[in-house]
């Protein structure tokens, strides 16, 4: 029989504990006595999965995770060692509908914040199940407007209302993103001074009327030679105080801030400028002032002292009511004598729009020694049309004559528009009917009812209208008020 002794590992292993699968073997060999040789029974103590397995110990953190609750909910706060030996805190956050994990560096933190996270999942429970059909069709219709965004209404909210902690209201916050909406789309940056001439030769190209293109070319110049830098960094504030630095007028800074405004729409259309600047410029209202008119005796000296080549004009502005850009750009084919009416082409008039203007007994008077006259009214320069009106005024003063004991008379000051004024006022006494004198004029009733009502009387409508010349035509007098 042989003899029943323990071994003893030499090199690797040691003697099997209680419970492990190799002992309970090796005990059952023992038993049985079986005739086994030393060397087997060496074998299986030295084989290496003879070592002894301890049984799983505690785990050192048993307090972690941790469980906040409230109501029906609970929120998990996990600890977690970092690298340096020290601990940061985490909260699983599922207020967003998908789990986030909110890091704290502290513990207070991170359960202070779960107990207001659990809190507030709690309240939405309460409000979810007292929702009305209204509330409840509200919250399906603000899902599916953020569907295709991809974005759940918890974040959308969330969003939004950290931002109007900022900008307090809708409409601010919806200009804020229109801003930063623009400044990031990609522009070709291009020097003022060449989208002027861009716009100039595109303006050219279609046709603009010459004083027009006059006017803009004068106030671009200035505009373009103040800033000598690319379009799109151009600023308001850069803007608003170039127009100051300019001391102008009402009027005169409303105009520019219209060229400018036409210049930005022009370059950001093309993609030169993300945005108009001067959309946020300080934007003046320019009132009517007081409407300034010439007498009956005042437009007998100026038709008295006006050269033969302006005079057509004086008389086509005093009793047609006749813009200076109009007269300027007007034709004699357009004045149609025999007919008795004026044709203004949508091309001429400034509100693009045809109309006609009787030609009244004077008028046809003092045009009558020029109905022979082919190509334009006014021959000669925009500047030198304005200059001709002042120097017309000047040769209205009288010198004293000693001899006939006649006291001198200064000369008359030039009234802007006042002949165009003083039509629509004295016609508008004749006839006192504001919407034909409107047609005539190429404005709105309510703009003679504005400017013109009750201005002048009836007698001076009669004497202004019976200005003639002093050697007549031999033309037919009709009632002016019966023609149309």
């Amino acid at each position: 029989m042989v003899e029943q002794r323990f071994c003893k590992p030499s090199v690797v292993g040691s003697i099997p504990t209680t419970g492990s699968t190799l002992n309970k073997g090796f005990l059952t060999i023992l038993r049985q006595g079986s005739d086994l040789e030393l060397s087997k029974v060496q074998h299986l103590c030295n084989n290496p999965r003879t070592k002894s397995i301890s049984p799983r110990t505690k785990p050192r953190n048993s307090d972690w995770p941790r469980k906040v609750g409230f109501g029906r909910q609970s929120v998990t706060v996990y600890r977690r060692e970092s690298p340096s030996g020290g601990f940061g805190y985490m909260v699983a956050n599922y207020a967003a509908g998908k789990r986030r994990f909110d890091s704290y560096s502290t513990e207070a933190e991170a359960l202070a914040e779960a107990q207001l996270l659990v809190r507030q999942l709690s309240e939405r429970q309460v409000v979810a199940a007292s929702m009305t059909n209204g509330q409840a069709s509200e919250y399906a219709a603000a899902v599916l407007t953020l569907k295709p965004h991809g974005v759940t209404l918890t974040s959308a909210a969330d969003t939004l209302a950290k931002c109007l902690e900022t900008v307090r209201d809708l409409s601010s916050l919806l200009a804020a993103v229109q801003f930063y909406a623009a400044r990031q789309k990609r522009v070709t940056p291009k020097p003022v001074s060449e989208v002027v001439a861009e716009l100039l030769a595109v303006k050219e190209s279609r046709n603009a009327a010459t004083r027009y293109l006059q006017d803009l070319r004068v106030r671009l110049a200035r505009f373009a030679d103040a800033f000598r830098k690319d379009c799109c960094d151009v600023t308001t504030a850069e803007v608003q105080a170039w127009l100051d630095s300019l001391s102008l007028s009402r009027q005169s800074y409303k105009n520019f801030r219209t060229v400018a405004h036409l210049f930005f729409e022009f370059a950001v259309a093309r993609g030169y400028a993300a945005d108009n600047p001067i959309a946020g410029s300080e934007s003046l209202t320019v009132g009517s002032g007081d409407v300034e008119i010439f007498t009956p005796a005042e437009i007998r000296r100026l038709l008295a002292a006006a050269t033969p080549d302006f005079l057509p004009c004086l008389a086509l502005g005093a009793f047609a009511g006749l813009r200076s850009a109009e007269i300027e750009r007007l034709a004699w084919a357009d004045i149609r004598l025999a007919e008795r009416h004026i044709v203004i082409g949508a091309s001429k008039a400034k509100t693009a729009s045809r109309r006609v203007v009787p030609i009244s007994d004077n008028l046809a008077s003092w045009l009558a020694s020029y109905a022979a006259q082919t190509g334009t009214v006014w021959k000669g320069t925009h500047e030198a049309f304005y200059i001709t009106q002042q120097t017309t005024a000047a040769a209205t003063a009288v010198p004293a004559d000693e001899q006939n004991s006649t006291p001198a008379r200064p000369a008359l000051k030039w009234k802007q528009n006042a002949l165009r004024h003083s039509y629509a006022s004295y016609r508008f006494a004749l006839t006192n009917d504001a919407g034909r004198v409107a047609g005539e004029c190429g404005n709105s009733a309510a703009v003679i009812h504005r400017h013109y009502r009750e201005l002048v009387k009836l007698a001076d409508a009669e004497r202004w209208f019976a200005v003639m010349p002093d050697a007549e035509a031999n033309i037919v007098t009709m009632p002016l008020a019966a023609r149309a």
